[in-house]
């Protein structure tokens, strides 16, 4: 599977967003129905100042575009420039599917994932000079989604260093399920991208999961930036 990185725009969020919003329903296993409160929260982080978007797009034989995956593009030119469309056009034989999604923006106080984290930090005991520091200057790591059948193949990888190559806030920060022994690919790219514990085992409202806050300094460091296309072949 031949896969590319693309930026995403807030203004062209009317191609992208349903099929965005399908890979993240598929990834985390949520039921359908979801979509439409996610919708609505999304067009908001959008508006929000230093948003920023990536996707991975694919690029497969139209035989392979049923069943899990999520839409067939009529082209094969940019995501942000070409609608996807339910169905590839009649003779194509390749067809360009969205999946994978990052975003993000910079933090601040009046945002409900903030407040959120600055409530655990008090409650852990952590000295207030400090929670002031990590929560100063940060961009949140919103969403990063790859779709099930595009994993184990550096799409993760290429996404994240894609959306972090050029933030010019001290630190990135993020929350993530807790996972017993970190076992599974997102705590895993996580770490090797070298993300420390902020805060365990954190209940948001509204969710009975157990959470974790990550985060590390950047910028990220040169080395560890990866190639954009193609990002894996499976």
């Amino acid at each position: 599977m031949d896969v590319r990185v693309v930026r995403l725009y807030g203004g062209d969020s009317h191609r992208w967003l349903d099929p965005a919003l399908n890979v993240y329903v598929t990834a985390m296993g949520y039921p359908r129905g979801i979509e439409a409160q996610r919708r609505a929260l999304w067009r908001d982080h959008i508006a929000r100042p230093g948003w920023s978007a990536f996707g991975a797009v694919a690029s497969l034989d139209t035989d392979r575009t049923g069943g899990t995956w999520l839409r067939r593009s009529t082209t094969a030119h940019s995501l942000h420039q070409r609608r996807l469309d339910p169905v590839a056009a009649r003779g194509e034989t390749r067809a360009e599917v969205l999946v994978g999604i990052a975003y993000g923006y910079r933090g601040a106080p009046d945002q409900w994932w903030n407040q959120q984290l600055r409530t655990g930090l008090r409650q852990a005991g952590c000295p207030a000079d400090e929670a002031a520091r990590v929560l100063a200057d940060y961009f949140e790591l919103t969403e990063l989604h790859v779709h099930p059948d595009a994993q184990g193949g550096g799409v993760g990888q290429a996404l994240l260093s894609a959306l972090l190559a050029d933030r010019t806030e001290a630190r990135v920060l993020l929350s993530t399920p807790e996972v017993v022994g970190e076992a599974n690919r997102a705590w895993s790219l996580y770490r090797r991208f070298g993300f420390s514990d902020v805060l365990r085992n954190f209940t948001f409202v509204g969710d009975p999961r157990p959470f974790a806050f990550l985060g590390r300094e950047l910028p990220l460091p040169v080395a560890g930036r990866q190639t954009q296309d193609p990002v894996g072949q499976r």
